[in-house]
């Protein structure tokens, strides 16, 4: 019974040792500070910024025909592919025929109109040289208060005739035949002016005519369509007309605000996104970019800038430009208002000393500085820096390349958790790769 005591004892006093053994190896472990470093290395820094938007078509085109009439013939669909030139439909309009049969009309009067004055030019000339000559008769000489019988009387004998002919016309009848030139002088050069006009306007009526069949204006991509065969285009529309044009004559649109047809050519497909305030001085035409897409996880593209949006839009405080990226190659599964994000690559720093973003801290006004790792002992150094991107930094000098620098330092010890001072590293935008905020690199845990 005693020797069981004995034991039991022992075997108590052993676990209690082993247990303050613990106990105190736990607390000399957890009283040491752990430094996680990084090396500064030569590379190359890519500095970027980033936008998002959507996949645009640059180059599409609105079928909107300028006439009046029903639809007919309407074969194509949204989706189809068309070449241009293409038939797409046809617009019913008879009056256009009647029309084009009036101003045709008009036309020819016009032209018989010109033939008329000039053979009265012709005639007036005539009578006035012969008035000058003194052979023109006293029956064909006509004064101021008489008009001129250019054809004498068919009664009168020969040797009347010859004697009239030998009378001279007065001052005044010379004046009157001179007129007469200068009227049919006139009248030719309105008849000329009538004979454009009419011709101008046959013209204009053949052509409107002509548009009765609507062809695709360039090659590509059925993306909407807003009318059907027996649609009434021009329904309602109150544009006037000129007297020699009807009512059908003038411009349609449809019943609605919409375009009847819209073609977008697809291999015009670019990439359109909204770039922050703060980045877009960064961003310039040529600048090469890399893309993203929402719809396919594996999917990527390159491309360059194409154009900046001189003009920003605000939304919700923020002011943000377009930027237009144009694909260096076309893929086709990309289609259009498909969500795209895009990396502009805005400088790129090669064979320089490179430190992890986490690695630096800030000094307030006076700079920035790393922690160096010597004999597990950090040491602060004041570094100066150049570009930066979301992950790494150019650090220009304070530090040669192989130094450990810390980038997280943890303390078992402490009983509160900082946290990252959060300024902004020059350069470093909102948009989401042009910098991020950088803190203080230590880390406290319990």
């Amino acid at each position: 019974m005693e020797m069981k005591k004995i034991y039991g004892v022992a075997i108590l006093a052993l676990l209690v040792t082993a247990a303050g053994y613990l106990w105190f190896s736990k607390s000399s472990a957890k009283s040491q500070v752990q430094y996680l470093t990084a090396v500064a290395e030569k590379g190359t820094l890519i500095s970027s910024v980033s936008g998002s938007g959507n996949v645009i078509v640059d180059q599409s085109a609105t079928v909107d025909p300028t006439i009046s009439g029903t639809v007919t013939g309407l074969k194509v669909k949204a989706g189809d592919s068309v070449k241009e030139g293409q038939l797409l439909f046809r617009i019913e309009n008879d009056q256009l025929e009647v029309s084009v049969s009036k101003s045709l009309s008009t036309y020819q009067q016009a032209k018989n109109s010109l033939a008329s004055a000039k053979v009265q030019k012709k005639q007036a000339k005539a009578d006035l040289k012969d008035a000058k000559n003194g052979t023109t008769s006293k029956a064909q000489t006509p004064t101021a208060n008489q008009p001129s019988n250019m054809s004498g009387s068919s009664n009168q004998n020969t040797d009347t005739s010859q004697n009239e002919t030998t009378e001279k016309p007065s001052a005044e009848q010379i004046e009157v035949l001179e007129d007469k030139v200068s009227v049919a002088d006139s009248a030719i050069k309105v008849a000329e002016q009538n004979l454009d006009a009419a011709l101008a306007d046959y013209r204009y009526q053949r052509s409107i005519t002509g548009k009765k069949e609507v062809s695709a204006p360039i090659g590509g991509i059925v993306n909407e369509v807003n009318i059907k065969n027996g649609d009434d285009l021009g329904k309602g529309a109150t544009s006037s007309s000129s007297a020699s044009m009807s009512a059908s004559q003038t411009q349609a649109t449809t019943s609605s605000s919409q375009s009847p047809i819209i073609i977008g050519d697809l291999n015009t497909l670019k990439a359109q996104v909204q770039v922050n305030e703060v980045d877009i001085p960064k961003v310039k035409v040529g600048q090469k970019a890399t893309l993203k897409f929402d719809a396919f996880e594996n999917l990527g593209a390159t491309g360059k800038v194409e154009k900046i949006s001189s003009l920003g839009t605000v939304s919700q405080g923020v002011v943000t430009y377009d930027v237009t990226i144009e694909l260096n190659e076309l893929d086709s599964r990309i289609k259009p208002q498909m969500s795209v994000t895009a990396s502009i690559i805005t400088k790129v720093n090669q064979d320089t000393i490179i430190v992890p973003n986490s690695a630096l801290k800030s000094n307030g006004s006076d700079g920035y500085y790393v922690e160096v790792l010597s004999k597990q002992i950090p040491q602060a150094v004041n570094v100066e820096i150049g570009a930066a991107n979301n992950k790494e930094t150019e650090v220009l000098s304070g530090i040669d390349e192989g130094a450990k620098v810390v980038t997280q330092t943890i303390d078992p010890n402490a009983t509160t958790t900082n946290t990252s001072s959060g300024f902004r590293m020059p350069g470093a935008g909102m948009g989401g790769g042009g910098g991020a905020s950088r803190g203080s690199g230590s880390v406290m845990v319990h």
